[in-house]
């Protein structure tokens, strides 16, 4: 028994911490920053004022995390983010294809769990920051409200991902708060603020279930009477809910940190109104058996702070695709805004504005530019308000972060301050480190002189040739504009022989389509354009390109719509292959064709925009000469991806090769520590963390079973199970050869044996 007498005061239990670097905020960027700084040594503390991880992805909120493939409604080809949360995503496929938000807690905190370097300190919110000088954080205050126990945490260096950016605010950092004018950057999209609006709101979702039985609804005195009114009820579907309800959003009028719990309070009575709208004004009898089953307690946050870089991120970097000399980092979604007055605006619940591609963003948008040891990650990065519209979603604030926890590991390596790693001569060390987690920065070339492979001599078993896409005997009628993707060498002239079936004499129209520039995917140059008759029945057209193609390319064979038409398909799948479709996504303002307002900066072109699977097939042709872009020696680049100047950057076996082996010999026996697989998985595949369901659990493209053995035939690493993209391996004992093997399983009839990298270190690598 504990029994105390009267005290004029009492303390809470204070405890002292220490760490290499606090991370403040454990939404998706905080995680990634916490845990890919944890696996290269470094001491962390992640503070996080919830009881779960995640952000605005956790079940608290149930946002799925989307990024750069604007939920495949953009022309961003093999555009989703690569490295940790890539991981992350994977497995929750693995785990969760149907997307319970409450199993995807359960993934981000097992990978923060399984981090020894991470100490986790959850429903834990900072009040106070502390510093040792004017420009530099010395510790933090944090209270637990759950065990009555304040925090004083030290560190060497700090990182803001909590949002509202509490310690950079506290410590003093330069930040803004709303739009800019269109004149400061030269920004034509910028907001007309007085009727737009300065900020974008919260959002706050609700769960519906069908009973089987009737359901009475009586709401509570709180909410509005008048949901008829609302200009967005026009929006809802009976049976929509969660994420898809977005657009209940309110607060861009008001102070977004400060009359935070006022918002979520006028959302709570908007959604409790639109429920007894629903429920009992007989215009939705549908919803009889229906029931409220979950309204969010919290509200998903847009937009509060943004601090300032050395860099500022601004819409002419987007929209041209800009490449700086320290991109560590990208995104695709739209430049998005919304109305300020949310639920209550007659204005369209958004306005979205896509690029022709991904960009890439500087690491000087990653710290302050006046608090020396402060990084930045998440929606607080340092952009101007047009460009945070894109910036902000969840699965570019993962990528930014991953860049963070790798800079301060380069940072604690060698002593220096965020903005020290930022100097040209030392930038492309965390580029490197970066490149061999598979980041993926964007139209980066940056060469690994410690990898082992690049010396090596490389064969394989077979490489693949594609001189016929074979026919599956599945018809699709041509109601969209349709074309296959296809990477075309330089110097040659193409045919392509094309099975079509019409239901009356007709004719169809082939255009040869390409890329104005070989850092996007838009198809906005035509290169040449042929009609052939079509009599009715089964036929077969040949398409001949007149002009050689000038360089390595991306070429996009394009069927123009005709519903009298039907197009052979096949069920043959390749990496680097796609077909796309000129169709509209209103989900992500993708209508056919972009045409913004003259003078606001954006461009105009048209959207060729994949299918999921198990759609998007090819269609079936034969194809002469044969394309040849997957040669062994692939795998000593280091895109992970195909890109925009016509490389599919993978090796990929011949069909019928059942277990290919790659096959790796120096002249000269090697000390191999570590070796890393970079496999294909798909990477134009929208993953979303929550409320979607996949139609598998594991990516198709990925190999499963592998086996590696060194020039002894002794096998060394064996996997039987995997489904993630990367695969490191690391050896109790050094491996002491002169050539390694790998002998690769072929996991789906219709889709080859790939690979597109492998690395090999003496030094073990995190």
């Amino acid at each position: 028994m504990i029994k105390k007498g009267f005290e004029s005061k009492r303390e809470n239990k204070l405890l002292y911490l220490k760490a290499d670097l606090v991370v403040v905020g454990g939404g998706l960027a905080g995680v990634c920053t916490a845990i890919v700084a944890a696996r290269e040594g470094v001491k962390v503390i992640l503070v996080q004022d919830r009881p779960v991880l995640g952000g605005n992805a956790s079940s608290e909120v149930r946002l799925w995390a989307l990024g750069a493939t604007s939920s495949m409604g953009n022309n961003n080809r093999w555009a989703r983010e690569g490295g940790l949360i890539n991981e992350i995503l994977l497995e929750n496929l693995k785990r969760n294809k149907d997307g319970n938000p409450l199993i995807f807690d359960t993934v981000i905190l097992e990978k923060v769990y399984e981090e020894k370097n991470i100490s986790l300190l959850l429903n834990t919110a900072v009040y106070e920051t502390q510093k040792s000088d004017q420009n530099k954080i010395q510790s933090i205050k944090a209270f637990c409200s759950q065990n009555a126990t304040t925090y004083k945490i030290e560190a060497t260096y700090f990182c803001d991902s909590s949002g509202d950016g509490i310690v950079a605010f506290q410590a003093g950092a330069s930040f803004r708060m709303g739009a800019e004018s269109p004149e400061e950057f030269d920004e034509g999209f910028a907001p007309n603020v007085e009727d737009y609006g300065n900020l974008l709101g919260h959002s706050l979702y609700f769960y519906t279930k069908d009973l089987g039985k009737p359901v009475q609804y009586t709401a509570p005195s709180f909410a509005i009477d008048n949901a008829e009114e609302l200009p967005r009820i026009r929006n809802y579907r009976l049976n929509e809910h969660g994420c898809n309800l977005w657009w209940v959003e309110y607060g861009g009028r008001l102070d977004t940190i400060h009359q935070s719990e006022e918002i979520k309070f006028e959302l709570w009575k908007v959604i409790y109104g639109i429920w007894d709208y629903v429920k009992n004004s007989g215009k939705y009898p549908e919803s009889e058996n229906l029931t409220l089953e979950w309204v969010g307690t919290i509200p998903g946050k847009r937009e509060s702070r943004r601090f300032e870089g050395d860099y500022m991120l601004v819409q002419q970097d987007i929209v041209e695709q800009k490449d700086y000399y320290d991109r560590v980092a990208f995104g695709g979604w739209a430049m998005d805004l919304h109305p300020a007055d949310g639920i209550y605006s007659d204005y369209n619940s958004c306005t979205q504005w896509h690029t022709k591609g991904v960009y890439s963003i500087p690491y000087r948008c990653y710290y302050s530019k006046d608090i020396d040891n402060l990084f930045l990650a998440g929606r607080i990065i340092s952009a101007s308000h047009v460009a945070f519209g894109s910036s902000r979603v969840m699965l570019t604030c993962s990528h930014g972060g991953q860049a963070v926890g790798k800079a301060v590991s380069l940072c604690m390596k060698n002593k220096w301050l965020p903005r020290t790693l930022g100097k040209k001569d030392n930038i492309g060390k965390l580029q490197l480190t970066l490149s061999r987690d598979g980041q993926s920065i964007p139209r980066l070339d940056i060469q690994d002189t410690s990898d082992l492979v690049q010396i090596a001599t490389i064969s394989s078993s077979s490489d693949l040739k594609i001189n016929e896409i074979k026919p599956s005997g599945e018809w699709k009628q041509l109601k969209f504009n349709m074309a296959q993707l296809l990477p075309l060498a330089a110097n040659k002239t193409y045919s392509f022989k094309i099975k079509l079936k019409a239901s009356k004499n007709t004719s169809i129209d082939v255009k040869l389509k390409t890329s104005s520039k070989q850092i996007h995917f838009t198809p906005d140059i035509e290169l040449e354009s042929k009609a052939f008759p079509l009599k009715k029945g089964i036929q077969e057209i040949s398409f001949t390109c007149e002009k050689k193609i000038t360089i390595d390319s991306y070429v996009y064979i394009c069927l123009i719509q005709n519903e009298a038409v039907e197009v052979m398909l096949s069920d043959e799948r390749f990496p680097g292959v796609m077909t796309l479709l000129q169709k509209e996504t209103p989900a992500v303002s993708n209508y056919g064709k972009q045409e913004p307002p003259i003078g606001i900066g954006i461009d105009s072109f048209d959207f060729w925009t994949p299918e999921k699977m198990p759609g998007g097939k090819n269609i079936a042709m034969t194809i002469v000469p044969p394309i040849q872009n997957f040669f062994s020696t692939n795998v000593l680049n280091n895109n992970l991806r195909p890109t925009a100047d016509g490389y599919t950057n993978v090796w990929q076996a011949d069909m019928n090769d059942t277990n290919p082996e790659l096959k790796l010999k120096w002249d000269l026996k090697q000390k191999i520590s570590s070796i890393r697989l970079f496999f294909d998985c798909d990477f134009d595949n929208a993953l979303p963390s929550v409320f979607v369901t996949h139609p598998n659990a594991e990516i198709p493209f990925t190999i499963r079973e592998y086996k590696i053995y060194d020039g002894d035939k002794n096998m060394i690493h064996e996997n039987s199970n995997n489904y993630q993209a990367i695969n490191r391996i690391v050896f109790d004992k050094p491996i002491i050869t002169n050539e390694l093997t790998v002998v690769l399983s072929k996991k789906e009839e219709n889709i080859p044996v790939s690979l597109y990298k492998i690395s090999a270190y003496t030094e073990k690598q995190p």
